[in-house]
């Protein structure tokens, strides 16, 4: 493949080019599983190029951590290559998480459910159809209301920061503490309810008896464009272990 802008030749598809330092892909979609990982660069709406990366998974042990570790790093080195500004992810939640924490990028959750059966295709639709307004406040920013306690301790904060780091979302408002349910000894939950028809959803933190709804606000302007924030908040807070 050769550079969209200059036209000098690229060592790899979609890569960034480093002579007239121009990205020649703006997204990343990132499938996933234990022993292979298919990299597809977009531009736009449009594929620019596919890679693709293997390994031998080691059974547990240390050898298994250094070996899924290398795994990760050698997506992650793929990624940076292409400079992107967002990453799309789906497949193995394991692979996913030790990939993004040698990337240090904020990932897009897709694949579950109704799109599970073309990542791609689900990405493309989504570029095309969502105009998202891009959050650039600090999670501490974003934290407001009357109500400043948290329930749950670090485990409930953690929460909120996960929420709170995703680019579209304006606004947390924590709310009263209801410690009149049924008692759990499972630690703490959190959850996003459904959008409503502004596209904002609920935070629900509960721990032991203890209930507290939290208001987030998006960026998203309807219930659908909602509902995907919320899909993509409650899959980074199964990959923090919160559900």
């Amino acid at each position: 493949m050769d550079c969209r802008q200059c036209a000098s030749p690229l060592e790899r598809p979609g890569d960034y080019c480093l002579v007239c330092r121009t990205p020649n892909a703006d997204a990343v979609v990132l499938e996933l599983d234990r022993d292979h990982a298919t990299l597809t660069m977009l531009d736009d709406e449009e594929v620019v190029g596919k890679t693709d990366v293997s390994t031998t998974p080691e059974e547990g042990g240390e050898a298994g951590v250094v070996e899924l570790r290398n795994f990760a790093g050698r997506v992650a080195d793929e990624v940076r290559r292409k400079r992107p500004e967002e990453i799309y992810a789906a497949g193995d939640r394991e692979v996913l998480r030790a990939a993004r924490d040698q990337l240090h990028h904020s990932f897009y959750r897709v694949g579950d459910g109704d799109e599970a059966e073309d990542p791609v295709e689900a990405v493309l639709a989504r570029r095309g159809d969502r105009a998202l307004e891009v959050v650039e406040a600090s999670p501490a920013e974003k934290l407001g209301g009357s109500h400043s306690t948290l329930i749950g301790d670090r485990a409930g904060r953690t929460a909120i920061q996960t929420v709170a780091g995703h680019p579209h979302v304006k606004k947390i408002i924590p709310g009263p503490i209801d410690a009149g349910g049924s008692g759990s000894r499972t630690g703490v939950r959190a959850k996003a309810t459904r959008a409503d028809e502004n596209g904002n959803v609920r935070l629900l933190l509960r721990d032991g008896s203890s209930v507290q709804e939290n208001r987030v606000v998006t960026t998203a302007m309807d219930r659908e464009r909602g509902e995907r924030v919320r899909a993509d908040l409650n899959d980074a807070l199964a990959e923090a272990e919160l559900q």
